[in-house]
Protein backbone atom coordinates (compact mmCIF):
# COMPACT_ATOMS: atom_id res chain seq x y z
CA UNK A 1 0.00 0.00 0.00
CA UNK A 2 1.32 3.61 -1.01
CA UNK A 3 0.10 6.39 1.87
CA UNK A 4 1.29 9.63 0.95
CA UNK A 5 1.46 12.11 3.44
CA UNK A 6 1.69 15.85 1.22
CA UNK A 7 2.69 19.35 3.12
CA UNK A 8 1.15 22.07 0.63
CA UNK A 9 2.26 24.70 2.03
CA UNK A 10 5.61 23.65 1.30
CA UNK A 11 7.78 26.12 -0.76
CA UNK A 12 5.55 28.68 -0.44
CA UNK A 13 2.31 26.85 -1.82
CA UNK A 14 4.31 24.92 -4.31
CA UNK A 15 3.48 21.78 -2.70
CA UNK A 16 0.01 21.86 -3.26
CA UNK A 17 0.73 22.49 -7.04
CA UNK A 18 2.90 19.46 -7.42
CA UNK A 19 0.74 16.99 -5.36
CA UNK A 20 -2.30 17.54 -7.86
CA UNK A 21 0.04 16.80 -10.51
CA UNK A 22 1.43 13.01 -9.13
CA UNK A 23 -2.25 12.80 -7.94
CA UNK A 24 -3.22 12.85 -11.47
CA UNK A 25 -0.72 10.76 -12.91
CA UNK A 26 -1.38 8.22 -9.91
CA UNK A 27 -5.22 7.96 -10.97
CA UNK A 28 -4.01 7.90 -14.66
CA UNK A 29 -1.90 5.09 -13.88
CA UNK A 30 -4.41 2.98 -11.51
CA UNK A 31 -1.84 2.97 -8.60
CA UNK A 32 -3.55 1.82 -5.65
CA UNK A 33 -2.93 4.66 -2.65
CA UNK A 34 -4.29 6.30 -0.10
CA UNK A 35 -3.40 10.09 0.67
CA UNK A 36 -3.54 12.96 3.48
CA UNK A 37 -2.52 17.31 3.13
CA UNK A 38 -1.42 18.16 6.28
CA UNK A 39 -2.94 20.82 7.48
CA UNK A 40 -0.97 22.53 10.47
CA UNK A 41 2.85 22.12 12.18
CA UNK A 42 3.00 18.64 13.43
CA UNK A 43 0.27 16.61 11.43
CA UNK A 44 2.72 14.75 9.55
CA UNK A 45 3.94 13.27 12.55
CA UNK A 46 0.17 12.43 13.50
CA UNK A 47 -0.35 10.93 10.59
CA UNK A 48 2.48 8.98 10.25
CA UNK A 49 1.26 6.96 13.21
CA UNK A 50 -1.65 5.94 12.26
CA UNK A 51 -0.66 5.48 8.97
CA UNK A 52 1.83 2.93 10.62
CA UNK A 53 -1.03 1.15 11.73
CA UNK A 54 -2.54 0.49 8.02
CA UNK A 55 -2.91 -2.51 6.57
CA UNK A 56 -2.44 -6.37 7.38
CA UNK A 57 1.25 -7.22 9.49
CA UNK A 58 2.51 -9.09 6.36
CA UNK A 59 2.56 -6.40 4.02
CA UNK A 60 4.81 -3.19 3.89
CA UNK A 61 3.23 0.30 4.25
CA UNK A 62 5.41 2.54 1.53
CA UNK A 63 5.19 5.70 3.44
CA UNK A 64 6.03 8.72 0.97
CA UNK A 65 6.67 12.12 2.40
CA UNK A 66 5.68 14.68 0.01
CA UNK A 67 7.01 18.10 1.41
CA UNK A 68 10.39 19.73 2.52
CA UNK A 69 13.10 18.88 4.97
CA UNK A 70 10.99 19.43 7.90
CA UNK A 71 7.90 17.42 6.30
CA UNK A 72 10.39 14.76 6.68
CA UNK A 73 11.29 15.27 10.15
CA UNK A 74 7.38 14.98 11.10
CA UNK A 75 7.10 11.98 9.48
CA UNK A 76 9.93 10.22 10.89
CA UNK A 77 9.08 11.37 14.12
CA UNK A 78 5.40 9.86 13.69
CA UNK A 79 6.37 6.73 12.32
CA UNK A 80 5.64 3.61 15.07
CA UNK A 81 6.79 0.41 13.19
CA UNK A 82 10.12 0.03 11.37
CA UNK A 83 9.78 -3.18 10.08
CA UNK A 84 6.54 -2.73 7.88
CA UNK A 85 7.08 0.57 7.18
CA UNK A 86 9.36 1.81 4.12
CA UNK A 87 10.07 4.94 3.39
CA UNK A 88 10.12 7.59 0.66
CA UNK A 89 10.56 11.24 -0.11
CA UNK A 90 9.06 13.41 -3.07
CA UNK A 91 10.86 17.04 -2.74
CA UNK A 92 8.93 20.49 -2.65
CA UNK A 93 10.83 22.34 -0.42
CA UNK A 94 13.48 24.80 -0.53
CA UNK A 95 16.16 23.84 1.57
CA UNK A 96 16.25 19.92 -0.07
CA UNK A 97 19.27 18.78 1.88
CA UNK A 98 18.04 15.60 2.33
CA UNK A 99 17.94 15.00 -1.47
CA UNK A 100 21.56 16.90 -1.98
CA UNK A 101 22.62 14.53 1.41
CA UNK A 102 21.28 11.08 -0.09
CA UNK A 103 21.60 11.93 -3.74
CA UNK A 104 18.02 12.00 -4.88
CA UNK A 105 16.29 13.74 -7.40
CA UNK A 106 14.99 16.83 -6.75
CA UNK A 107 12.61 16.60 -9.99
CA UNK A 108 9.31 15.46 -8.12
CA UNK A 109 8.23 13.53 -10.96
CA UNK A 110 11.45 11.51 -11.44
CA UNK A 111 11.21 10.71 -7.83
CA UNK A 112 7.62 9.25 -8.69
CA UNK A 113 9.38 7.07 -11.30
CA UNK A 114 11.95 5.63 -9.03
CA UNK A 115 9.04 4.91 -5.92
CA UNK A 116 6.87 3.16 -7.73
CA UNK A 117 9.82 0.86 -9.35
CA UNK A 118 10.84 0.56 -5.53
CA UNK A 119 13.76 -1.33 -7.08
CA UNK A 120 16.39 -0.40 -4.38
CA UNK A 121 15.57 -0.36 -0.96
CA UNK A 122 18.09 0.12 1.78
CA UNK A 123 18.67 1.08 5.49
CA UNK A 124 19.43 4.27 6.79
CA UNK A 125 19.72 5.44 10.70
CA UNK A 126 17.17 7.22 12.48
CA UNK A 127 19.01 9.23 14.54
CA UNK A 128 16.74 11.74 17.23
CA UNK A 129 16.74 14.16 19.82
CA UNK A 130 15.70 14.32 23.54
CA UNK A 131 14.35 17.57 24.74
CA UNK A 132 13.30 17.16 28.52
CA UNK A 133 9.85 14.78 28.03
CA UNK A 134 9.83 15.37 24.30
CA UNK A 135 11.62 12.75 21.08
CA UNK A 136 11.54 13.75 17.87
CA UNK A 137 13.31 11.80 15.14
CA UNK A 138 15.02 13.59 12.36
CA UNK A 139 16.44 12.93 8.47
CA UNK A 140 19.18 15.97 8.68
CA UNK A 141 20.74 17.33 11.60
CA UNK A 142 19.78 19.01 15.01
CA UNK A 143 21.63 21.77 16.43
CA UNK A 144 21.92 24.62 19.28
CA UNK A 145 23.63 27.88 18.92
CA UNK A 146 23.92 30.42 15.89
CA UNK A 147 22.86 27.99 12.99
CA UNK A 148 20.34 27.20 15.24
CA UNK A 149 19.46 30.82 15.31
CA UNK A 150 19.61 31.35 11.38
CA UNK A 151 17.17 28.50 11.17
CA UNK A 152 14.39 29.94 13.20
CA UNK A 153 15.18 33.78 11.51
CA UNK A 154 14.48 32.20 7.92
CA UNK A 155 11.85 30.69 9.06
CA UNK A 156 10.28 34.07 10.52
CA UNK A 157 10.98 36.34 7.90
CA UNK A 158 9.02 37.71 4.57
CA UNK A 159 12.48 37.59 2.73
CA UNK A 160 12.09 33.87 2.45
CA UNK A 161 8.68 33.51 0.52
CA UNK A 162 10.35 36.74 -1.82
CA UNK A 163 13.83 34.53 -2.23
CA UNK A 164 11.76 31.68 -2.79
CA UNK A 165 9.73 33.17 -5.82
CA UNK A 166 13.23 34.66 -7.28
CA UNK A 167 14.06 30.65 -7.22
CA UNK A 168 16.82 31.86 -4.93
CA UNK A 169 15.56 30.03 -1.81
CA UNK A 170 18.99 28.58 -1.02
CA UNK A 171 20.43 32.62 -0.47
CA UNK A 172 18.17 33.24 2.15
CA UNK A 173 20.25 31.33 4.60
CA UNK A 174 23.32 32.43 3.77
CA UNK A 175 21.98 36.20 3.81
CA UNK A 176 20.47 36.16 7.21
CA UNK A 177 24.00 33.57 8.37
CA UNK A 178 26.17 37.13 7.47
CA UNK A 179 23.23 39.43 9.15
CA UNK A 180 23.40 37.00 12.52
CA UNK A 181 26.83 37.21 12.66
CA UNK A 182 27.32 40.54 13.34
CA UNK A 183 25.44 40.19 16.76
CA UNK A 184 26.33 36.87 18.11
CA UNK A 185 28.02 36.24 21.10
CA UNK A 186 29.89 32.83 21.89
CA UNK A 187 29.40 31.51 24.99
CA UNK A 188 30.34 28.33 27.16
CA UNK A 189 29.63 24.29 25.87
CA UNK A 190 30.22 21.14 27.00
CA UNK A 191 29.58 18.11 24.74
CA UNK A 192 29.87 14.28 26.30
CA UNK A 193 30.07 11.96 23.72
CA UNK A 194 28.93 7.97 23.99
CA UNK A 195 29.50 8.58 28.03
CA UNK A 196 32.57 8.68 28.15
CA UNK A 197 34.45 11.97 26.71
CA UNK A 198 33.81 15.17 28.17
CA UNK A 199 35.07 18.51 26.31
CA UNK A 200 34.41 22.12 27.52
CA UNK A 201 34.59 25.16 25.63
CA UNK A 202 34.56 29.09 26.06
CA UNK A 203 33.35 30.55 22.90
CA UNK A 204 31.20 28.52 20.85
CA UNK A 205 28.95 29.83 17.70
CA UNK A 206 26.89 26.16 17.70
CA UNK A 207 27.10 23.18 17.84
CA UNK A 208 25.16 20.63 15.38
CA UNK A 209 24.48 16.74 15.20
CA UNK A 210 24.64 15.39 11.80
CA UNK A 211 22.95 12.34 10.28
CA UNK A 212 23.68 13.74 6.61
CA UNK A 213 26.43 16.25 5.21
CA UNK A 214 24.41 19.13 4.14
CA UNK A 215 21.96 20.96 6.58
CA UNK A 216 21.19 24.84 6.27
CA UNK A 217 20.66 24.80 2.46
CA UNK A 218 23.88 23.37 1.33
CA UNK A 219 26.20 23.79 4.02
CA UNK A 220 28.34 20.60 3.87
CA UNK A 221 29.35 21.03 7.22
CA UNK A 222 29.92 17.19 7.73
CA UNK A 223 31.64 15.88 4.57
CA UNK A 224 31.76 12.15 5.63
CA UNK A 225 28.44 11.99 7.22
CA UNK A 226 27.04 8.97 6.40
CA UNK A 227 23.43 8.26 7.15
CA UNK A 228 23.60 4.34 7.48
CA UNK A 229 27.11 4.12 9.41
CA UNK A 230 25.77 3.88 12.70
CA UNK A 231 27.31 6.87 13.37
CA UNK A 232 26.34 10.46 14.22
CA UNK A 233 28.87 13.34 13.11
CA UNK A 234 29.06 16.52 15.49
CA UNK A 235 30.41 19.47 14.09
CA UNK A 236 31.80 22.18 16.58
CA UNK A 237 32.90 25.80 15.85
CA UNK A 238 34.50 27.98 18.72
CA UNK A 239 37.49 30.49 19.31
CA UNK A 240 37.55 31.86 15.59
CA UNK A 241 36.85 35.73 15.36
CA UNK A 242 33.79 36.59 13.19
CA UNK A 243 36.01 38.38 10.14
CA UNK A 244 36.88 35.09 10.08
CA UNK A 245 34.43 33.23 10.43
CA UNK A 246 32.79 35.18 7.76
CA UNK A 247 35.10 34.01 5.75
CA UNK A 248 34.74 30.22 6.43
CA UNK A 249 31.53 29.95 6.20
CA UNK A 250 31.23 30.10 2.36
CA UNK A 251 33.89 27.42 2.32
CA UNK A 252 31.42 25.17 4.28
CA UNK A 253 29.20 25.05 1.02
CA UNK A 254 31.94 22.96 -0.22
CA UNK A 255 33.21 21.43 2.56
CA UNK A 256 36.63 22.95 2.33
CA UNK A 257 36.35 24.48 6.20
CA UNK A 258 37.16 21.25 8.36
CA UNK A 259 41.32 21.70 8.74
CA UNK A 260 40.53 25.39 9.87
CA UNK A 261 41.40 25.83 13.83
CA UNK A 262 38.35 26.27 15.96
CA UNK A 263 36.11 23.72 13.92
CA UNK A 264 35.89 20.32 15.34
CA UNK A 265 34.45 17.33 13.98
CA UNK A 266 34.05 14.23 16.21
CA UNK A 267 32.29 11.06 15.49
CA UNK A 268 29.54 8.79 18.02
CA UNK A 269 26.57 7.28 18.64
CA UNK A 270 25.47 9.02 21.49
CA UNK A 271 25.68 12.96 22.42
CA UNK A 272 24.50 14.80 25.33
CA UNK A 273 25.37 19.37 24.87
CA UNK A 274 25.06 21.64 27.62
CA UNK A 275 25.00 25.34 27.44
CA UNK A 276 26.01 27.96 29.88
CA UNK A 277 23.16 29.98 28.53
CA UNK A 278 19.71 28.93 26.82
CA UNK A 279 19.94 29.28 22.88
CA UNK A 280 18.11 28.37 20.22
CA UNK A 281 17.57 24.78 18.84
CA UNK A 282 16.85 23.91 15.38
CA UNK A 283 15.67 20.07 14.45
CA UNK A 284 15.97 19.40 10.40
CA UNK A 285 15.72 23.16 10.05
CA UNK A 286 12.77 23.39 12.19
CA UNK A 287 12.16 25.60 15.30
CA UNK A 288 13.26 23.04 18.24
CA UNK A 289 12.75 26.40 21.12
CA UNK A 290 15.25 27.96 23.16
CA UNK A 291 17.09 25.51 25.55
CA UNK A 292 20.31 24.65 27.59
CA UNK A 293 20.05 21.06 27.08
CA UNK A 294 20.48 18.39 24.42
CA UNK A 295 20.68 14.53 24.29
CA UNK A 296 20.75 13.43 20.53
CA UNK A 297 21.18 9.10 20.05
CA UNK A 298 20.44 6.48 17.10
CA UNK A 299 17.48 3.70 17.38
CA UNK A 300 18.36 0.59 17.44
CA UNK A 301 16.84 0.11 14.55
CA UNK A 302 17.12 0.66 11.10
CA UNK A 303 14.31 2.25 8.44
CA UNK A 304 14.27 1.04 5.22
CA UNK A 305 13.77 3.94 2.76
CA UNK A 306 13.36 3.42 -1.56
CA UNK A 307 16.22 4.72 -3.09
CA UNK A 308 16.87 5.41 -6.86
CA UNK A 309 19.36 2.62 -9.08
CA UNK A 310 22.31 3.90 -9.76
Amino acid sequence: MYYFIVNPNSHSGRGRIIWDQLHQQLLLRGISFQYCLTRYSGHATKIASEASLLGIDSEPVYMIAIGGDGTIQEVLTGITDFDRVVFGYIPTGSGNDFCRSMELPFDPMESLEYILKAERIAPIDVPYLIRGEKKSHFGISTGIGYDAGVCQEVLATPLKKVFNRLGLGKLIYLFIALKQLIFISPGKMTVTLDGENTFSYDHVYFTAVMNQRYEGGGFKFCPDARPDDGQLDMILVEGVGKLKLLFCLPTAFFGKHTGIKGIHIMTCRDIHIHSENALPVHIDGESGGIRQDLTVSIEKKPLKIILPVV
